[in-house]
């Protein structure tokens, strides 16, 4: 009965793919395992002799390049001497004025940005000289801490000490981060000033390290393969993984050499090749870590010979594996040209893959890229179609012929009165508020400057209407905060002509109270910057409200109209700060209307960066 079982499990009674496994085992891959582990292992064993032996040279040439930079990034401030003005201004040690201050600063700051940040010295981040208690700057990123420039005098040398020579601050040692995760030290270095004998300030230069990853690449191009410097101390100034950048190297006290190469392992991690230079005056680490595994991938070449020899084994795997492909760079190449199509503008495009792999999943993020990238086209095309129609509006209103014979008729009587003073006034108004319209490009400015462009408009009204126009502006925020918040730019005089337009047709005196203040936004759930203008005009029915309120729920651009001003400020707002801001219509007939006018608290350095962000979204 045994012998039946036996004869029933005989060879030729298994399936033919078993036959086809089992022979391949047998005739190829038992004698190619054999071949390969004896090539692999000789091999592998003399790869890591010789990266153990050779990597700390390639390590000695990195860090003598890394010095040698470092050491030229340390002869910048050599070149303040160039400029007999910028000498001048570090020679000053007090001012009778403060504009001559401000004329100092700009002229300093601009240097150092056309010397040391505008693309000449790639590798500096920033420029900062603190000079007689002055600090002057030129930087490509900005630091998170908003008092900044008291704290970076304080990394200064003592005034007076022109014997103290150039050292390296590292981020672990200073109160200050810059926004951005580019890995940089501070090189501090004394301005003296040889002629006079004397101590000038001090200059820290803030050097991106990203050239470290430049310089070692050219001797690794592994990928998993780690490179790092460090302090003597361990932490770590640079890593080819950025996040580790900072952080303590836990075993640097066990490492047996600091020149030379070993070998480390961990419990639960694979064994690694670790190599490491010292610097002589830097007394900076250098290291390289690799895998053992990934360092032998170069012995696969040797295994691949071999495997070639038993190639026509595999070739019906070929021909399936040529199959497969096609069928998956069929919709590759179709996405490429897609690709192509996109990058000449062309943005109504549709990748069609139905397939629920990472084919189809990349097709569809795809798609979905492309729409958005469309949504956001069309919402800044919106939005700079607004902003050019309100300085078209606002420039209009105050230049048409209209407003531009009353204003200069009412100048001329004031000039027959003999009034001058009142002549210089008004003509001063109008100047103002045309170089407003015409000078600034920026889509938004500072409250204080939106406050006055409206006051110099209500300003020239009252002289013209003398009696019949009363106004009152209530700042119940901070003169610093008006200063320093930014709202849209042509918000508040929309507002302000339809009250005067429309007040005076029924009033005899027309009354205007506007007032700024900071309020929390029970939508945004923050602290926004509050407008209202109220005026005492006829008021407005409930059906022209009722159409007015749903005219400003309507984002999209429409064309000039009875309330255009008023659709046009809302929708400006909306578009750029969300569906939390934007306006609110409030009206008694008879008695008068009150538009509120919300937006978020914002910034020069915010506003700056939503900018940047639109900018590189177009």
């Amino acid at each position: 009965m045994i012998f039946r079982k036996w004869r029933g499990l005989k060879f030729r009674n298994y399936p033919l793919v078993y036959k086809l496994i089992v022979t391949y085992i047998l005739l190829t891959v038992v004698p190619m395992l054999l071949l390969v582990y004896v090539s692999y292992t000789q091999y592998a064993r003399s790869v890591e002799e010789q990266i153990g032996e050779y990597m700390p040279k390639f390590l000695y040439q990195a860090n003598a390049d890394i010095e040698k930079h470092i050491q030229e990034l340390t002869t910048l401030p050599e070149m303040l001497f160039n400029s007999e003005n910028i000498l001048s201004i570090l020679r000053r040690s007090s001012y009778e004025r403060r504009s001559d201050l401000n004329k100092d600063q700009y002229n300093m700051n601009s240097y150092l940005a056309r010397t040391y940040t505008n693309g000449r010295n790639a590798d500096v981040l920033g420029v900062f000289v603190v000079s007689n208690g002055r600090v002057f700057y030129s930087s490509k990123a900005g630091f998170r801490e908003s008092g900044w420039s008291q704290t970076i005098k304080e990394y200064a040398f003592p005034e007076g000490e022109p014997g103290k020579k150039a050292d390296i601050l590292l981020p672990a040692d200073l109160k200050l981060h810059f926004d951005s995760d580019i890995p940089y030290v501070f090189i501090r270095k004394p301005i003296n000033d040889n002629d006079n004998r004397r101590n000038l300030g001090t200059m820290l230069i803030a050097v991106d390290l990203s050239f470290i990853g430049d310089i070692v690449r050219n001797f690794e191009t592994n990928e998993r393969a780690d490179l790092w410097v460090m302090e003597p101390t361990g932490r770590i100034v640079f890593h080819t993984n950025r996040s580790l950048i900072g952080t303590i190297d836990q075993d640097r006290s066990r490492y047996p050499v600091l020149n030379g190469s070993f070998r480390k392992s961990v419990d639960g991690e694979p064994a690694k090749l670790v190599s490491a230079n010292q610097t002589d005056k830097l007394g900076w680490i250098l290291v390289h870590s690799i895998p053992l595994r990934d360092l032998n991938e170069r012995a696969d070449l040797i295994r691949n010979v071999t495997v070639f020899v038993f190639g026509a084994i595999v070739i019906a795997a070929s021909l399936i594996a040529i199959v497969i492909a096609y069928n998956m760079t069929r919709p590759l190449k179709k996405l490429s040209g897609l690709m192509k199509t996109v990058e000449r503008g062309d943005f109504q495009v549709d990748l069609k893959v139905h397939s629920g792999d990472e084919i189809g999943t990349l097709a569809r993020s795809f798609n979905s890229m492309i729409a958005t990238i469309r949504e956001l086209i069309q919402k800044n095309y919106q939005i700079e179609i607004r902003q050019k129609e309100a300085e078209l509006y606002a420039l209009q209103s105050q230049i048409n012929p209209h407003f531009m014979y009353n204003t200069l008729e009412t100048i001329g009587m004031a000039v027959e009165e003999g009034e001058t003073e009142q002549v210089v006034d008004m003509v001063t108004l109008l100047g103002r508020m045309l170089r407003f319209s015409v000078s600034n490009q920026s889509k938004s400015v500072t409250i204080a400057e939106e406050v006055q462009h409206v006051k110099d408009y209500l300003t020239i009204q009252k002289f013209r209407f003398e009696d019949r126009v009363h106004f009152e502006i209530a700042q119940m925020m901070d003169d610093r905060d008006l200063h320093a918040y930014f709202t849209p730019k042509f918000i508040l005089q929309p507002i302000v002509e339809n009250a005067i337009k429309y007040g005076l047709e029924t009033r005899k005196a027309l009354e205007l109270h506007i007032a700024v203040s900071e309020e929390f936004g029970a939508r945004s759930g923050k602290r926004d910057v509050v407008m209202r203008v109220r005026d005492n005009g006829p008021g407005i029915p409930s059906e022209k409200l009722e159409e007015l309120e749903q005219s400003l729920k309507r984002i999209g651009f429409e064309g000039r109209g009875s309330h255009f001003g008023l659709s046009n400020v809302n929708a400006r707002i909306v578009m750029m700060h969300g569906a939390d801001y934007g306006l609110q219509l409030h009206s008694i007939i008879d008695k008068g209307t009150e538009v509120i006018i919300r937006i978020p608290k914002i910034r020069g350095d915010e506003l700056q960066h939503a900018e940047n962000q639109d900018v590189d979204r177009g």
